[in-house]
């Protein structure tokens, strides 16, 4: 495998590539860091870097799960996949839409939207080996995460793990990030709703189509739902699209933000 390699620069020329670059990352030092301008990674793996944490025993058992499609999603923590990462032994997907992915995402990690509506023909996950250490994420912070990792294993993926703490958590960190708007947190969006009590533990969604921006979040025993949106690009007045088993409703943000949403 050749990896990327990931260059670290001053502050001071930091403005002169970003623009091009839309890369800026960090490490736990909260160093200004620019990666060199390659697109097209479909492995998922991160660049290479100069130093690399020693080999330690990590205890993959002890990960809290999630119930997510039948399967328990092992819930990896943070410092646990950002060291799987710069030793280069996970491969990173991003679960999230198309628009989220672009602005900013983990550098290295491929698209692999957990939305029902994508095209499993383009995602380049489906070519990894099944054995490979496979790391999901989203910015919820593991709602759609959790989709695509349960997906992946009822699959036939044998080593699939989320972020618990979810992307914003590694951006917050400054750890390495690529994209046209690296940094810049979306504003957040709540949009309440309830459905038929007896589809508890299924999933509640929401869409922006023009921008291919989703989200999820799991309907409760009493069959209300709370999705939290981190849409790019999308204010007030907006028209998302909210769907459950039950039902779909479309509307303005503003408008879905401001009460219950109900079929």
């Amino acid at each position: 495998m050749k990896r990327r390699t990931f260059v670290a620069t001053s502050a001071a020329s930091l403005s002169a590539v970003a623009g091009c670059l839309g890369g800026i990352g960090g490490g736990s030092g909260g160093e200004d860091l620019t990666v060199t301008p390659t697109d097209g990674n479909v492995d998922g793996y991160p660049p290479e870097f100069d130093e690399v944490p020693e080999k330690r025993s990590i205890d993959t058992s002890s990960f809290a799960t999630k119930a997510e499609n039948g399967v328990e999603v092992p819930l990896a923590p943070i410092d646990v996949v950002h060291y799987w990462y710069k030793r280069g032994e996970a491969r990173m997907a991003d679960a999230r839409g198309k628009q989220s992915y672009k602005k900013s995402h983990i550098y290295g990690a491929v698209l692999s939207q957990a939305d029902p509506d994508r095209r499993v023909s383009n995602d380049p996950v489906m070519d990894w080996p099944k054995g490979d250490r496979i790391v999901c994420y989203c910015g919820c912070p593991h709602h759609l995460s959790s989709i695509r990792a349960s997906q992946l294993i009822n699959e036939g993926f044998e080593n699939v793990y989320v972020i618990d703490e979810g992307f914003w958590a590694w951006n917050e960190r400054r750890y390495p990030r690529r994209g046209t708007d690296v940094g810049n947190k979306p504003k957040s969006w709540v949009v309440r709703g309830e459905t038929a009590a007896g589809l508890a533990g299924r999933n509640a969604w929401a869409r922006h189509r023009p921008t291919e921006q989703v989200e999820s979040t799991d309907i409760t025993d009493d069959g209300s739902y709370e999705l939290h949106l981190k849409f790019h690009e999308v204010g007030p007045e907006s028209t998302i699209e909210v769907e459950t088993p039950e039902y779909t409703v479309e509307g303005k943000l503003k408008n879905l933000a401001s009460g219950t949403v109900q079929g």
